[in-house]
């Protein structure tokens, strides 16, 4: 069975621009993920914060083909999320990589993509490893 593939602001950057340490990695590492690879719209935000032209549009058309989707709603979500944040404050967590966890904790067979070694330390479901892929 494939995995969910979850990605991380830090590997759609990479992905969309080659100038990213990281770029080769995040490309080979996604070409082998099955569509449509999941996130949220806390990563979204800081993907399109730190992308330019003409990145910026490769990422629209990862959303508008759909091999990019949404797949948390912080509303209904929003204590769970909290929560992880007070429980990572220490790290501290951002909200991105708090949503992140928690839909590793509620999408099937989930697989994290980052460049974020803070998902060594997190825990879904407080003690399960994350099962993530990192540079």
């Amino acid at each position: 069975m494939p995995s969910t593939c979850i990605v991380d602001s830090g590997v759609l950057v990479a992905l969309l621009d080659p100038r990213e340490e990281h770029h080769l990695w995040a490309r080979e590492t996604l070409s082998r993920q099955p569509l449509p690879w999941f996130t949220c719209e806390s990563a979204l935000s800081e993907a399109l914060f730190l992308l330019h032209e003409p990145h910026l549009r490769a990422l629209d058309q990862l959303l508008r083909e759909r091999h990019l989707r949404l797949a948390l709603n912080l509303a209904e979500e929003l204590l769970q999320v909290l929560d992880l944040r007070a429980k990572y404050a220490s790290v501290p967590m951002s909200l991105a990589d708090a949503c992140l966890v928690r839909m590793s904790e509620t999408l099937p067979d989930p697989l994290v993509v980052t460049t974020d070694a803070d998902f060594r330390i997190y825990r879904r479901h407080s003690r399960q490893v994350i099962p993530c892929l990192m540079p």
